[in-house]
């Protein structure tokens, strides 16, 4: 078959990593990709969001399949555009893509279909956002209603941290029509999780736990990223956790979109915090993680391609997955200030020794290649992704490669698994 990646970050370069090794890839193709994945497939300079270029690409280049990456493609209809064509795509339509394109409409999901998640209220007006912080308390959530590349989420601990989202989204309109609405959410604690499943909107198939890190710095400090690691599996996702997420969440989730007539196929993936009540929804997300994705499908010994068919096709019923036993852990270096400004240009060295430690996969993020020399090209850059026979075998073996990558002002955090050793 020839196969297409739309997208250019961590999570497709693993996706292309892990369809080169399907014996039913015949060509690849990644849409526009990344020096990483330049290697592994044929880059194309066709941008997720140009739809119509993807169109074209797959008509130009005779695509038998095209897996979408990013959550702005599928927001927009990409899938829906495809179908009318004939062309097989694996995800969720743009109907079905609200899950991640508006919290307004997830969350009210949640309550009609009494699926776990935090109180909530929604507003347009930034007074009736003050009044209900006030009579709610504070820590709250405020969320602008759509896709913001993950910096529409404010948790406000104060009242002054409460103000700023409110003036940014509402007042100052910094996330443009994705603020036009905000949602207050109630502030939840516990552990973070993230379950992603694949399904059909007949059957689910659930792969392996994984957390994710959102703050930049150690012990869950500063500003909110796109994820600067993560690990698989996550031990506070424990065999009856696993089993209430399926039975409460999942399952109810996809019946739901059902009954709204949005029928959901493709990679859905539940954001979750296990509070002291079970587990609830933080987020839903219609595409694989970045950067869960990374440590998940290193794990995974099956080949990704049938599965993907199977959903498409609606045979989810007869998938099988294998996973690897061992326990891989993704460390994020990103860009000195980032998710603030910061520069790009600056030369890497280092992933070649890295990898040749073993068991290390350096996933490109945000590079570019010039002259024969690799670049940094984004706030995240490189995901350092390692297996070992236990989670500290892993997370060492990924800090141990980290070490050996240099770049200007590269940043980490350096404890990206340890609240799974701590277990």
């Amino acid at each position: 078959m020839r196969v297409l990646v739309v997208g250019s970050g961590g999570r497709e370069h693993a996706l292309v990593w892990k369809l080169a090794r399907s014996k039913d890839v015949d060509k690849l193709y990644c849409a526009p990709g990344n020096p990483g994945t330049a290697p592994l497939a044929t880059n194309v300079d066709v941008k997720p969001d140009n739809l119509m270029g993807l169109v074209h690409l797959v008509r130009a280049e005779k695509i038998d399949f095209t897996v979408v990456g990013p959550e702005d493609p599928l927001a927009m209809g990409v899938v829906d555009l495809f179908a009318e064509r004939g062309f097989a795509v694996f995800g969720p339509t743009q109907h079905a893509a609200r899950l991640e394109s508006s919290k307004v409409f997830t969350r009210k999901l949640c309550r009609q279909h009494a699926i776990p998640a935090g109180e909530f209220g929604i507003f347009t007006d930034p007074d009736a956002v003050r009044r209900y912080v006030r009579e709610h308390g504070l820590p709250a959530v405020i969320k602008a209603d759509g896709l913001a590349r993950g910096k529409g989420v404010y948790v406000c601990r104060t009242a002054d941290e409460a103000e700023h989202a409110i003036h940014d989204i509402l007042v100052d309109k910094i996330f443009g029509d994705a603020g036009k609405e905000v949602v207050v959410e109630e502030f939840l604690t516990g552990e973070e999780a993230s379950v992603l499943a694949f399904t059909d909107s007949r059957s689910i198939y659930p792969m392996e736990s994984a957390q994710d890190h959102k703050p930049v710095f150690d012990g869950d400090e500063g500003p909110n990223t796109g994820g600067m690691g993560a690990y698989s599996p996550a031990p506070v996702v424990t065999a009856e956790l696993q089993r209430r997420i399926e039975a409460e969440i999942l399952v109810p989730t996809v019946h739901a979109m059902n009954i709204e007539d949005c029928p959901y196929r493709g990679v859905l993936y539940a954001g979750l915090m296990m509070t002291r009540h079970g587990p609830k929804v933080l987020e839903f997300n219609v595409r694989f993680g970045d950067p869960e994705t990374q440590p998940i499908l290193m794990r995974l010994k099956s080949d990704l391609l049938p599965v993907l068919l199977a959903v498409t096709k609606g045979e989810l019923d007869q998938a099988e997955l294998e996973w690897d036993p061992r326990p891989a852990v993704c460390v994020v270096m990103a860009s000195g200030g980032y998710p603030g400004s910061y520069e790009k240009g600056k030369e890497i060295t280092g992933i070649n020794e890295a990898e040749a430690l073993g068991d290390v996969v350096v996933f490109h993020a945000g590079t570019s290649e010039k002259d024969g020399k690799l670049y940094t090209a984004g706030g995240r850059v490189l995901g350092v992704t390692a297996l070992g026979d236990t989670i500290q075998a892993a997370q060492e073996r990924a800090y141990e490669a980290v070490k050996l990558i240099h770049f200007d002002g590269a940043h980490y955090r350096t404890d990206i698994g340890s609240k799974a050793i701590g277990r």
